[in-house]
């Protein structure tokens, strides 16, 4: 009885011994856990995976460091990209640079450009045709020269004169008015007339034409004090009366274009109107004949009179080539 007792209790305590001695070796065969908690540690993502941003058992970013700007060599040039190889003058040497630093710096900045024709102390030759504009009964056409002198480049004294006389030219109007009504009204026809004038020249500028040509220009204005040569024509009583070209003094303003074509050639394009007393013939005829005959019975009013005309010409400027002097 008690040899059962034994062997069957016996068996409980080399159960229980051998219980006590395998504990300790399990506890030695787990992993040692992170000093932070008792987090499991993180896994790494299987190939191909992604990547969980909040996820907690995700690797933290290893920042990669930073590699060393390249330091420029004589091989690479001071910029690193060979310039100094290609254009040697780009990378000037030290002594070269206190060099350039200590040379002379002109301060004057010239930000306009240059006037495409100079004309001071130049002389401007300008023959023209020129046409009344404003005289419906009767045209005065005829050719002309001026010639000026430019003291700066924007103002000049000169002389121009107009030769009429056989270029007047009455309309037809008058005449079959004349020969269907017996009515008429007094007409007058210039011989010549001259002027001493001055130009000043406020604006010049370009523009483009014919592709890619340029033309420069500039525009002025003139004015002068002169005279004309007229007289009546005798359509009133032609038969008694005749008469002789007198002088007038004329005053004149006007403005022009002048498009240069090159630095001494250019075209004109003027408006002048020439401002005067005029002479008419009288339109009432003496009753006797002795009247019709004097001489003071031919002479009627003295209107102020407008000459508009047109004025279109050529100009050439002498000497033909300048330099330009710049101030020091």
């Amino acid at each position: 009885m008690w040899k059962g007792f034994l062997m069957k209790h016996a068996r409980r305590w080399l159960l229980l011994v051998a219980a006590l001695w395998l504990l300790p070796q399990a506890a030695l065969a787990q992993p040692k856990k992170p000093a932070g908690g008792n987090k499991p540690p993180p896994t790494a993502p299987a190939a191909g995976g992604d990547i969980e941003i909040d996820d907690p058992n995700a690797p933290a970013h290893e920042e990669q460091p930073a590699e060393p700007a390249p330091t420029p060599t004589e091989e690479t040039g001071a910029g690193g990209g060979g310039i100094c190889e290609i254009d040697p003058s780009a990378c000037p040497k030290q002594g070269d640079i206190k060099k350039l630093a200590d040379r002379q710096v002109a301060a004057d900045v010239y930000a306009v450009q240059q006037i495409y024709a100079l004309r001071r102390g130049r002389f401007e030759i300008n023959p023209y045709w020129s046409q009344s504009l404003n005289d419906q009964f009767v045209g005065h056409p005829g050719p002309g020269l001026a010639v000026n002198y430019y003291l700066t480049n924007v103002l000049a004294v000169g002389v121009n004169g107009t030769y009429y006389q056989p270029f007047n030219s009455d309309a037809d109007f008058n005449f079959e008015n004349r020969r269907a009504t017996r009515l008429a009204v007094p007409l007058n026809e210039y011989l010549g007339g001259y002027a001493v004038n001055f130009t000043y020249v406020p604006m010049y500028g370009k523009f483009s034409g014919f592709g890619n040509f340029i033309f420069h220009y500039d525009g002025y204005l003139v004015g002068g004090v002169g005279g004309l040569f007229t007289r009546p024509i005798a359509v009133i009583d032609p038969d008694n009366r005749k008469f002789d070209f007198e002088h007038r003094i004329a005053f004149n303003v006007g403005f022009g274009l002048r498009i240069f074509l090159n630095r001494w050639f250019s075209v004109i394009g003027e408006i002048r109107d020439y401002i005067y007393i005029e002479q008419l013939e009288n339109t009432q005829v003496a009753a006797t004949q002795a009247g019709q005959q004097d001489r003071n019975t031919w002479f009627g009013e003295k209107p102020l009179t407008n000459n508009v005309q047109a004025q279109i010409g050529i100009s050439m400027f002498l000497p033909f080539s300048w330099e330009y002097r710049l101030p020091k």
